[in-house]
């Protein structure tokens, strides 16, 4: 099966600094006939039975890697969840659908079992744009902030952390971080991190980058997009610039605006995130119309290509492939491991805290900078 190359220009994060990620590149495998789709599912789902393996898989890749991972027993979800999953579940092979910092963060959950990825070149803008030498050394010079990241981040970058946060999350930990006099340092995406500013109040100082993805919604356009739809309510994911966040109705993470679907009872919604998560959201609310938000004006080609293009990297063909050979194996050193697990470990007992009714402010008591 052949792969296409697709190049993505976007803004780099640190102006001539921290890191040259100007160009980005990824392989969109060929979509298969229906005989050949067919045709990998079953060979997929034999392999996942001969190797004991089991599929992780986020909301963002295809459909067809979704649909498999449900039926054979797997999950789709968020990354922190899928990492989650796959440390409770006996299988001893994981395949994770998604981009590398999902595949690590699998692996430092599960060190003992083998982690596979259809593509381990997928990677994210975000992790791109947060090197770990360079965040280190801003860590460095703020001594006195304690360090919450957010979960698109390499190893490196965790093991470096006070704290990891996903957008589910993230207002509940620098909330409680805040109530207690803390001043924070938050990398890597900019939007998420002045979201969560804005309504917490903190201290925050953020590190400069964005999502390819998300840094593309247009506040212009979708106000015209709710005029034409009035009906429409507007579900936007906090990696999103501050004028898309104004428009929505609803914001929060992919399991949020999931949720905000099935809450509300409008019959349209203007989704503002990866287009990946559209096949969810239609299978969840069969009798709702999703439409995708806009990401360009009049000028452009594509009113709305909101699709990671790391993501469209992963494939049926790429998943059997890895399956059968056990090529795309995710290694991350032991010893940073360890240190990477310190602050995912600390975000899980926070969020299983909370969960119990327990106050945030016990859950983050003397953990990081003064």
């Amino acid at each position: 099966m052949t792969s296409a190359v697709i190049s993505v220009d976007y803004e780099q994060p640190v102006s001539g600094a921290a890191c040259d990620t100007r160009h980005a590149w990824a392989r969109v495998p060929a979509e298969p006939s229906p005989d050949e789709r067919e045709a990998l599912k079953s060979r997929i789902r034999r392999l996942l039975r001969e190797r004991n393996a089991v599929m992780v898989s986020h909301y963002y890749v295809h459909p067809d890697l979704q649909d498999l991972a449900e039926e054979t027993g797997g999950i789709v979800s968020d990354s922190l969840e899928m990492a989650r999953f796959g440390r409770d579940h006996p299988a001893r092979t994981l395949v994770v659908s998604g981009v590398r910092f999902m595949g690590e963060t699998a692996k430092i959950l599960s060190p003992e079992k083998r982690v596979l990825m259809p593509d381990p070149d997928a990677t994210c803008s975000l992790d791109l744009g947060c090197p770990a030498e360079a965040f280190s050394a801003f860590c460095d010079q703020h001594p006195d902030r304690t360090v919450v990241v957010y979960a698109n981040t390499s190893a490196a970058v965790k093991a470096r952390a006070d704290w990891l946060v996903t957008s589910s999350c993230a207002l509940d930990v620098v909330g409680a971080l805040h109530a207690q006099g803390r001043k924070i340092l938050w990398a890597p995406d900019r939007h998420l991190g002045d979201y969560i500013r804005r309504e917490t109040g903190a201290d925050m100082l953020s590190w400069d980058g964005a999502c390819i993805v998300h840094d593309e919604f247009k506040a212009l356009e979708l106000e015209l997009l709710i005029e034409a739809h009035p009906g429409a309510k507007v579900l936007v994911h906090p990696e999103s610039p501050a004028p898309v966040i104004a428009l929505a109705d609803a914001v929060g993470s992919t399991s949020g605006i999931l949720a905000a679907a099935q809450r509300m009872d409008a019959r349209e919604f203007i989704v503002a995130t990866d287009t990946g998560l559209l096949h969810k959201l239609r299978t969840l609310n069969p009798g709702k119309t999703f439409i995708e938000a806009p990401t360009a004006g009049n000028g452009a080609t594509c009113k709305s290509c909101a699709h990671c293009p790391w993501m469209a990297m992963n494939g049926l063909a790429g998943l059997a492939r890895v399956l059968e050979t056990g090529e795309g194996e995710v290694h991350v050193d032991a010893a940073l491991g360890l240190r990477a697990r310190v602050p995912i470990d600390r975000m899980l007992a926070f969020t299983a805290g909370l969960k119990k009714g327990l106050p945030a402010g016990s859950l983050v008591t003397g953990i990081g900078a003064a």
